[in-house]
């Protein structure tokens, strides 16, 4: 079984041996192995059954190390790292040959973030490559924010994971693109619009890809529990199934029609970074209740909200 364990060197070990691991972030758990080595690349997706087209991010800990990695930072990129890496923000740019096609599905621009928690930044600073690190979870199933959702997920497939403790943020990091249009957004994630346009602007949103995506985190249908999720009512779900066999993810308060053991609170003060930060974990809790099926409704589009609601819409799509 799997080892759950603080020793960095240990992680360390395990990523040069060409092993893949689970290690922390402050967004969730990702699956790390050396971006550098396609072998390591390639145990990544078999490990979550991704599709190949479906790039993945590179991790590292330093702006001196990206330059390595990528042909040129331009300057409202550049802008958007000096103020807010480490930290939730993914930025892509155009990659060197040293960063193998299969990390970026073939594109020529490749996903780099420097992630803001301790042990992933010890560990980073530590290895001369940097980590492709997808989110630690088989492919389209909700997103690990501790070290055991990830030994429960993957542990008979990996050998170690780096506990750092409840992910910070709960949510994935934001994506963002230049093109001769201006700056994109890809993925909605831990860092806001309203912080992103404060640095660089108007910023245009394309979130969403069937296939061929982009970037990492496009796909329309992902972050989905196994029991089905819909954005409904509580009145409009009992029309269809009985009031013990329905879970709901509520935002604040919870409904009288349905019991109470069914329910998840996501924050009781109505505050959207906590809701973002509990998500995934209260989504899990729901997905291991008896019922037949989750429902939920969207939060206010501000902030975090945003991207709690484009997880909730992923989760539900069909």
């Amino acid at each position: 079984m799997v080892q759950i364990g603080t020793d960095v060197q240990k992680a360390k070990d395990y990523l040069e041996s060409g092993q893949v691991i689970g290690i922390p972030t402050e967004t969730v758990y990702g699956l790390a192995g050396n971006a550098l080595n396609p072998d390591a690349v390639l145990q990544i997706f078999k490990v979550k059954n991704r599709p190949s087209f479906d790039p993945l991010i590179v991790h590292t800990d330093s702006i001196d190390k990206v330059e390595s990695f990528v042909t040129q930072i331009p300057e409202p990129a550049r802008r958007l790292a000096e103020r807010f890496w480490p930290g939730p923000l993914t930025i892509l740019l155009p990659k060197k040959a040293i960063i193998p096609d299969l990390v970026s599905s073939g594109l020529e621009t490749v996903a780099i973030r420097i992630p803001n928690h301790p042990l992933a930044l010890k560990l980073l600073a530590m290895l001369d490559f940097p980590l492709a690190a997808p989110s630690a979870n088989p492919f389209g199933y909700i997103s690990p924010t501790t070290a055991r959702h990830v030994a429960e997920q993957l542990g008979h497939q990996i050998p170690y994971v780096l506990d750092g403790g409840s992910s910070q943020v709960g949510i994935e990091s934001t994506i963002i693109g230049f093109a001769e249009g201006g700056p994109i957004v890809y993925r909605l994630g831990g860092m806001t619009l309203e912080k992103l346009e404060a640095i660089v602007g108007r910023v245009s949103v394309r979130s969403h890809s069937t296939s061929n995506p982009k970037a990492p985190g496009m796909l329309s249908s992902h972050y989905a529990p196994r029991k089905p999720l819909l954005l409904k009512k509580p009145e409009e779900a009992l029309a269809t199934y009985k009031p013990e066999r329905i879970g709901v993810l509520a935002f604040e308060e919870i409904t009288r029609l349905i019991p109470v053991e069914h329910q998840q609170i996501l924050s009781v003060t109505g505050d959207v970074s906590e809701a973002a930060k509990n998500l995934f974990a209260a989504m899990r809790a729901l997905d291991a209740f008896d019922i037949d099926v989750i429902i939920t409704e969207l939060l206010p589009e501000m902030g975090l909200g945003r991207a709690v609601n484009d997880r909730l819409r992923r989760a539900a799509f069909k």
